[in-house]
């Protein structure tokens, strides 16, 4: 009888469970990031076998993002980051192997919170806030380091925040946009990671037997997206922005630590 050479520590479950939830709930829209549930399996398993794991589930969960938000995408701001995201991926490729995580988290943290604050002390303050225009420049940036921080660990999102967040555009087009670019970004990574060695049998049948609880994630995370209205709905994104900034430090602390 063959047997799939998967990860077999109860506590590796124990934690990856949550973070496929998480994988799911994120996809939705709802805020947060993918990085969370990197920190949590790194517990039991390498920051990079972590990644190669959810690979697949957040591919996964790409097809339904796609679905569900066909059509509202705002192709002004994709032309600037996809260019700008695959060179991010591609510097990533070329740095995989030299990498320090620890600082990676670090920096992509502390960046996560200080936006935050900035975006949110305005709205504590009821000033008003002028929605941003796309910008190549800003948008070639920030999707760079999207791209770059989402190939190591699957912490895209708070670069992409910043960029997007203060847009403020309507809420199908926001949360249809990053459907597709972090569609377009995960199905990216899946060559390099072959090529870098991270999808093994033993990490793609790891996530496989973890595959069946995405759908039950997608669940959550749709019924909390829609119980939020456009203007609570960003408070949530930057609210769970910092928290995800103030985890990733945390976690890169102990790393160096």
């Amino acid at each position: 009888m063959f047997d799939l050479p998967i990860i077999a520590e109860p506590l590796f479950y124990a934690l990856a469970v949550p973070a496929v939830l998480m994988v799911g709930i994120t996809k939705t829209g709802v805020g947060g990031s993918n990085a969370l549930g990197v920190s949590l399996m790194s517990f039991v398993i390498t920051v990079p076998q972590a990644t190669a794991i959810l690979l697949p589930l957040l591919c996964l969960t790409d097809l339904f993002g796609l679905w569900v938000f066909r059509g509202k995408w705002d192709w002004r701001n994709l032309k600037i980051m996809i260019p700008g995201a695959t060179v991010g991926m591609i510097v990533g490729t070329l740095t995989f192997r030299y990498l320090d995580s620890a600082m990676v988290k670090a920096l992509v943290g502390f960046v996560a919170i200080w936006f935050a604050a900035a975006q949110f002390l305005p709205m504590i303050r009821k000033r008003e806030v002028t929605p941003s225009e796309p910008d190549a420049i800003k948008g070639g940036f920030w999707s760079a380091v999207s791209g770059f921080t989402s190939f190591i660990s699957h912490a895209g999102q708070p670069p992409y925040s910043i960029y997007m967040v203060p847009q403020r555009l309507d809420k199908p087009l926001y949360l249809g946009t990053t459907a597709f670019f972090f569609a377009y970004v995960n199905y990216f990574k899946l060559v390099p990671f072959w090529w870098l060695g991270q999808l093994n049998v033993g990490n793609m049948a790891t996530s496989l037997v973890l595959m069946p609880l995405v759908p039950v994630g997608l669940a959550i995370g749709l019924w909390i997206q829609r119980q939020l209205s456009p203007a609570m709905f960003y408070k949530v994104v930057l609210v769970l922005l910092a928290l995800t900034g103030v985890k990733l430090v945390i976690d890169a602390a102990l790393e160096l630590l």
